[in-house]
């Protein structure tokens, strides 16, 4: 009865156990399942026994629901295997329509790519067209511009030039050619300036080559004026006085008055152009001109013509300059026999003042040198330099006995300035680089002392305008033309000494008499060598030799080496004599030396020679030519 009553308390007990092992974590199985055999013995046998019975029950229920469900399971299956045939066949139409959306698409992108292309084309025209439309009234205007300077029309060009900045500039100042532009008005303005003045100049002169038709031209209207105003004050009453008393005013006062009122208006219309500074020259000319109206003509002595004198003169006046030429090439001659050809030594502050005062050197480098130190001219370039300032001065001092004007003077002057430096100078120049003792070194000192001189042409043409006081810009002054074409002579000259230089140094250091020995492949080097030289000498490195004079330098050579390269002996000794030998320029006793120096080669090299047939052939071949060319020598030595 105990036993089954404890029996009877257990069993709920396992139920609630049971029931917290289903709902709780299982976490907390552990606590659960310790009660259990903590309170009976036997407590968990009968646990087990409930807990078996437990899932018996859960069994059955799973049972029944699989039970339950199955057909619906069988039947889903056979469903899905029925659809599979059709999404196999979805599947590739899908597939199918996808690769066909795809092809049809690309050919989508690309017409979108290019109607996008077309699009940004459009937009760029349209952005051209705009930025073009801005541009061209500027363009328009600026060769209105150049039409204008084209056509002498300076004030109507000022004016497109004021519009162009204050107006058309401005809206395209971000592009390059407006700046362009913009830096060229000032010196389009410089030149309208300077074309302005020599017009004005030219007028002036005009007026005064015809001052006496102008004179005799208002001598006229003045006394028609005076005669009428005569008239007039007979037949008018006493209120006309004034205005006669005008009308008797000397005319000159009269076009004086003309010719102020004529700047003022000027002055009110143009706006650029230095109107004050042209005003100033015209008046200061004018005066000038008034001035020598009121002297005499010079033509004149008194009152009898002197042209036949004064073209006397003239003749004389070319004779002297003729003889002053003569005496200075002789000058120049000496200077030339007196140089050392070599830059100018200086050793202290005192001896580079008295190189400065002689002749005009500019150098900044050379100042900041310490002493010693040398010019780079010689020490006839100071001495030409002063010569011809004393051929000025002895040409002006005929010519101011003549009484012309300063601007013929000047011009007098500077042609005969010019002939003294492209005819004289030049000459005797030409006649130094010819002398036989004149090498190399004295040719490159040469052309430097040239290039002085040439650059100190303006100190010369400074040195004429002191004289005179003739503006270099006046439109008719003759230019000094320096020493440039003789710089080409002497270039080709010092070319020309060079590559014969070079070819008969190249020939003796064959011939040497220290070299014992020259092999075959040293002549095909030394003929790479020569072949460098002519390529040179072919590049033309100095303008104006005519054909292949330069080339020529090297024709001993050249005949030479071919008549080794080739081994054409045979044809050498049948022609030698001839005019038209091919060889005609070798020397047999040059070939002979170079022969037998390429003989003793062969024979100290080639140890194994005698059991090779080519080198024994080539031997004997070396051998017979050495024989016949001491033969060919003898018999020149005894015909001579």
């Amino acid at each position: 009865m105990a036993e089954s009553g404890e029996g009877l308390g257990t069993v709920p007990e396992h139920e609630r156990i049971l029931q917290e092992i289903q709902s709780t974590d299982t976490a907390c199985v552990g606590p659960t399942l310790r009660s259990v055999y903590d309170d009976q013995p036997n407590a968990h046998k009968k646990f087990m026994e409930k807990l078996d019975a437990c899932i018996r029950n859960h069994d059955k229920e799973i049972e029944k629901m699989c039970n339950f469900h199955h057909q619906g399971f069988v039947d889903a299956i056979t469903e899905l295997l029925k659809v599979r045939t059709d999404a196999e066949k979805l599947k590739v139409q899908v597939t199918d329509t996808n690769r066909r959306f795809q092809d049809a698409g690309k050919e989508v992108i690309v017409q979108t790519e290019d109607i996008i292309r077309c699009r940004i084309q459009q937009r760029n025209i349209t952005t051209v067209v705009e930025k073009l439309q801005l541009c061209l009234p500027v363009l328009e205007m600026y060769s209105k511009l150049k039409e204008q300077m084209s056509a002498k029309r300076y004030y109507s060009a000022l004016k497109t030039m004021e519009q162009l900045e204050n107006v058309y500039f401005p809206r395209v100042s971000q592009y390059r050619f407006c700046q362009l532009m913009i830096e060229n008005l000032p010196k389009l303005r410089e030149d309208i300036k300077e074309i302005s003045m020599s017009d004005l100049k030219d007028f002036l002169e005009s007026i005064r080559k015809h001052s006496d038709k102008i004179g005799e031209t208002a001598m006229k209207q003045a006394q028609q004026q005076k005669t009428f105003s005569i008239t007039l004050q007979k037949q008018n009453n006493v209120k006309f006085g004034k205005n006669m008393y005008i009308n008797d005013r000397i005319p000159e006062e009269r076009n004086e008055i003309e010719l102020k009122h004529g700047f003022e208006e000027e002055d009110e219309n143009e706006e650029e152009g230095d109107e004050e500074t042209f005003e100033n020259y015209y008046r200061k000319q004018r005066k000038k001109q008034a001035r020598l109206v009121l002297q005499p003509q010079s033509n004149m002595g008194y009152g009898f013509p002197v042209n036949r004198l004064f073209d006397l003169l003239f003749e004389i006046r070319d004779q002297y300059n003729e003889t002053l030429l003569k005496k200075w090439a002789g000058v120049f001659r000496d200077i030339f026999e007196e140089d050392n050809y070599s830059p100018i030594p200086i050793v202290s502050e005192e001896e580079y003042k008295v190189v400065i005062s002689k002749f005009p050197f500019q150098d900044p480098d050379l100042e900041k040198q310490p002493f010693p130190k040398k010019f780079p001219m010689s020490q006839s370039v100071p001495h030409i330099y002063i010569q011809v300032k004393e051929f000025i001065y002895a040409s002006l001092k005929f010519s101011e006995s003549l009484h012309r004007s300063s601007t013929e003077i000047d011009d007098m002057l500077r042609k005969s300035t010019n002939l003294l430096l492209t005819r004289t100078l030049s000459s005797c120049l030409l006649n130094l680089i010819r002398k036989p003792h004149i090498g190399l070194t004295e040719l490159v000192q040469i052309i430097i002392n040239t290039t002085h001189l040439e650059q100190a042409c303006k100190y010369l043409e400074d040195f004429i305008t002191n004289i005179t006081n003739i503006s270099q810009e006046t439109v008719h002054t003759t230019r000094l033309y320096g020493l440039s074409t003789f710089k080409g002579k002497v270039a080709q000259t010092a070319c020309m000494s060079a590559c014969q230089h070079l070819s008969t140094s190249l020939m003796q250091m064959l011939l040497d008499s220290e070299l014992k020995q020259i092999s075959m492949g040293a002549v095909q080097q030394f003929n790479l060598d020569v072949i460098q030289c002519e390529l040179f000498a072919s590049s033309e490195p100095v303008p104006g030799f005519q054909g292949d004079t330069l080339q020529l330098a090297f024709i001993d050579l050249r005949q030479l080496l071919d008549l080794f390269m080739v081994w054409d002996w045979s044809t050498y000794l049948a022609d030698y004599g001839q005019p038209a030998s091919k060889y005609l320029r070798v020397n047999p006793n040059t070939a002979l030396t170079l022969l037998e120096k390429m003989k003793d080669t062969s024979k100290k090299n080639n140890i194994f020679a005698q059991f090779r047939k080519n080198d024994r052939d080539k031997q004997k071949l070396i051998e017979t030519v050495v024989k016949q060319l001491r033969s060919l020598v003898n018999g020149m030595s005894q015909h001579s």
